[in-house]
């Protein structure tokens, strides 16, 4: 009976494995904080070919003998080339083509992750020169000229970010492990570049259920202690019925 298969040649190969070039399979994860009341992502100065010199994503070859899923691959690059580990991590989108990387054919898996900047403890990484948060413009733009695709990877994943922001409690990953919610109602805002009602919002994150105030724990101010508040335990991302 035919199988479909390919016979096997003396080496072991068959020959669509002869016929066919597998292409270079690789991760690049975009790193997001905020600092000082804007958006930031985390980029590395590559030490070494193709790009020498220029900022990119931290990225790297997904290890088959290694990681378990594409999952433990992004978790694996964003610790080897930051030292991050980051409580939020989501697959964004794939991204392929034959001119993207000069080495030839390639496919990435692009993630992002959400890090609270009181967390960072950054460090440089394999073939890295250089690793530095830069601020992200209006339209998902950073200052220097990023190396293969990786501008076109970083707008998608800022708007990605933005239209989850208007419907999800992803920001809450940003923020510490206790805040406020003046604190929570800031970060939205900061993402999204408007303001929001103050009741709406608090109305919202009521009926949303995500968070939990923490009895007896109160942040000192100038007039009245506000109440901390924490991620109830076992939550996530918690979706809207409706957005913000």
């Amino acid at each position: 009976m035919r199988t479909g298969r390919r016979p096997a040649k003396r080496d072991g190969t068959t020959r669509d494995e002869l016929t066919f070039a597998r292409p270079l399979v690789t991760v690049d994860v975009v790193i997001f904080t905020l600092r000082d009341g804007r958006l930031e992502v985390l980029l590395v100065r590559r030490g070494g070919e193709p790009f020498t010199g220029c900022w990119a994503l931290p990225g790297g070859y997904i290890h088959p003998t290694e990681d378990a899923d594409l999952d433990a691959a992004a978790r694996r690059i964003l610790f080897e080339k930051t030292g991050v580990e980051s409580p939020y991590l989501e697959q964004l989108q794939g991204f392929g083509n034959a001119v993207r990387d000069p080495r030839g054919w390639t496919a990435t898996f692009v993630y992002f992750a959400l890090i609270a900047s009181d967390a960072l403890a950054l460090k440089r990484g394999a073939n890295a020169d250089e690793i530095a948060w830069w601020g992200v413009s209006e339209q998902g733009m950073v200052e220097p000229q990023l190396a293969f695709d990786h501008t076109v990877i970083l707008r998608r994943a800022v708007a990605r970010l933005r239209a989850k922001v208007e419907y999800t409690s992803l920001p809450v990953h940003l923020l510490p492990a206790k805040f406020t919610l003046p604190d929570l109602q800031k970060v939205y805002e900061q993402i999204l570049g408007h303001l929001i009602d103050k009741s709406a919002f608090r109305k919202r994150m009521a009926e949303a259920d995500f968070v939990e105030p923490l009895p007896g724990e109160r942040r000192p101010a100038s007039n009245r202690p506000a109440q901390l508040y924490r991620v109830k335990p076992g939550l996530s991302t918690v979706f809207f019925d409706r957005t913000i």
